[in-house]
């Protein structure tokens, strides 16, 4: 049997779990609100507008979301519906796809961005001082790179990204 938390921790788990679940709806309610995108679509138009001409290969933009193929394939069905991605084959590689943000999905993340990053700000930020902000990040960043690494090892060669 897996050993208890200790009190400290337990209470640690349960203040993360609660506050982290209300914070994600806030602000997907705020963006929602403000410009008819869930916290996905925002997150897909960030990581397109970023990227090297502003196009993702399918399988690198699923790792980044942390999402499924399945999901992935949904989210930017939905997307494309909308005008805000479009979906190309690679240029190098034919077997595979990538999504590709379109003029729409680059004023519509324009238009957003501002109202999304004072949610960010009134939520969660400015409620931090320096030093608060210093320990999430290093505890995030770390918890992000274990993650990362047990998720790696656990794929097996030959996933698609397509």
């Amino acid at each position: 049997m897996t050993e208890s938390l200790d009190r400290t921790r337990l209470a640690a788990w349960r203040a993360y779990i609660e506050a982290s679940q209300r914070l994600f709806t806030q602000l997907e309610d705020d963006l929602r609100a403000d410009s008819e995108l869930s916290f996905a679509d925002y997150h897909v138009l960030v990581l397109l507008s970023e990227a090297p001409g502003q196009r993702l290969r399918m399988g690198d933009l699923a790792s980044r979301l942390v999402f499924s193929p399945s999901r992935l394939t949904y989210q930017i069905s939905s997307m494309q519906k909308r005008g805000l991605v479009a979906r190309q084959p690679c240029p190098d590689d034919r077997r595979g796809s990538e999504a590709v943000l379109t003029a729409a999905g680059l004023l519509t993340l324009r238009e957003a961005a501002p109202h999304h990053l004072k949610s960010v700000r009134t939520h969660l930020m400015d409620d931090l001082d320096d030093a608060e902000v210093a320990c999430l990040t290093r505890v995030f960043e770390r918890l992000g790179r274990r993650l990362r690494a047990g998720r790696d090892a656990s794929t097996t060669p030959g996933d698609s990204d397509s």
